[in-house]
């Protein structure tokens, strides 16, 4: 990956103030979920929350006191069962674990690319895409096998399969969108920091954002049509 360390004062100050607010935010849901103790009816929703956080900062929080608190069968036993939640809402919870499985493959893609030197037509960030996008599939995909679509629905091993993995593929390469052009526009039109600069982590938070926002129509789309529901 090409390198340009020419970043400017005002980016490095906005990454540090960004990652700041990202943590605290992934902090103060760790506490009401476990401290508080307002535990998830889905206990992988546990990591799920805090991961959003990570790369959404502050726009998490009011998600999540919308949509995750209030299923929490402490919540609901001091405020009684929660409205329906709306379709928008629905695909905005729902596309929470396609964006912390695209995290997670960030944390493990980008270093493994870098260690193991390889490249796709001798770039390595045709290589790091191609990674994330296939840890995100296969993390995605145990999470709808396992925790949500295909237990909701209780459909069999065999259905369970095609569809978790239709889910998984199609909210990851919607994702991908946002995330991967991000990640290209960085590399041929602007510039990108070295991978152990802060701003490295916060222009691929801005990616992440991207994601989660191109992968929100294919999310709803699933929820809209039952394919996916959310957990």
């Amino acid at each position: 990956m090409t390198m340009n360390t020419a970043i400017p004062a005002w980016l490095t100050a906005i990454s540090w103030v960004f990652l700041g607010l990202a943590l605290l935010c992934a902090a103060a849901i760790l506490y009401d979920i476990y401290i508080a103790g307002y535990r998830q009816r889905t206990r992988v929703m546990e990591a799920v929350w805090p991961i959003t956080a990570l790369y959404l900062g502050p726009l998490a929080l009011p998600a999540y006191y919308r949509w995750g608190r209030t299923r929490s069968e402490r919540w609901q036993s001091e405020h009684g069962v929660v409205p329906e939640t709306s379709l928008p809402g629905k695909a905005l919870t729902g596309g929470t674990a396609g964006g912390a499985a695209s995290a997670i493959g960030h944390v493990i893609g980008v270093p493994l690319i870098v260690l193991s030197g390889l490249t796709i037509a001798g770039l390595d960030l045709f290589a790091m895409i191609l990674a994330i996008a296939v840890i995100a599939v296969l993390l995605l995909f145990v999470f709808e096998y396992f925790f949500s679509t295909v237990p909701a629905r209780g459909l069999s091993s065999g259905q369970g399969l095609g569809v978790a993995l239709l889910i998984a593929l199609v909210t990851v390469l919607a994702f991908d969108i946002g995330m991967g052009g991000w990640m290209l526009v960085l590399h041929f039109l602007l510039f990108m920091p070295p991978l152990t600069d802060v701003t490295f982590l916060f222009l691929m938070q801005v990616g992440l954002i991207l994601g989660f926002l191109t992968g929100y129509p294919a999310v709803l789309l699933l929820v809209r049509r039952g394919i996916k529901t959310t957990a």
